[in-house]
């Protein structure tokens, strides 16, 4: 059963990103054919936001918990963004509060920063902080599927899908302001 998540994550992200870039033209062309996707995902972000936030969970705890891979500093970080979004969800799903998009952009921002400098070294680039975690784990590639995705793109994945729901919020918010 593991080998089959382990095989089944990678194109599932996939998979994600191809719609991720769907859902990305569609706010680019809101005032078009993207009108009626853009509307739907407003209508529906915080439910979707918190799906998003409880899979980053899922995903990480299977990674590190099921799969044995030792999760980094790097990684760590990412989930000191990330894991406290879907209490802020849940909450905000609780009392329909829509002010939580605030507070997930900034944290989401700064996991895609740790992300992406974790993505960057993963790649080859230089380290600029020394990893603490055992054997170098910082720079260590667990999982690479389709020339491109592992666990920091994952969670690239993530955060992509999160600011891009805090900004349809935001034109939202605003397009109903100057109406």
């Amino acid at each position: 059963m593991v080998e089959l998540v382990k095989s089944f994550l990678p194109y599932a992200v996939l998979v994600s990103h191809v719609l991720l870039l769907v859902l990305f033209l569609a706010v680019i062309f809101r005032k078009s054919w993207g009108k009626k996707a853009v509307a739907f995902l407003n209508s529906r972000a915080l439910k979707l936001c918190l799906i998003i936030s409880l899979g980053a969970i899922v995903g990480s705890l299977f990674y590190s918990e099921i799969v044995g891979y030792e999760a980094c500093v790097l990684c760590w970080w990412q989930r000191v963004f990330l894991y406290p979004q879907l209490v802020l969800f849940t909450i905000a799903l609780w009392k329909n509060d829509r002010s939580v998009f605030g507070y997930s952009f900034v944290l989401s921002s700064l996991a895609g920063i740790v992300a992406l400098y974790q993505a960057y070294v993963n790649w080859g680039g230089a380290s600029l902080l020394p990893c603490t975690a055992a054997e170098g784990a910082c720079a260590k590639i667990f999982v690479m599927e389709f020339g491109y995705i592992t666990i920091p793109v994952m969670s690239l994945t993530v955060v992509f899908y999160l600011l891009l729901l805090a900004w349809i919020n935001r034109l939202y918010r605003n397009e109903n302001r100057n109406a």
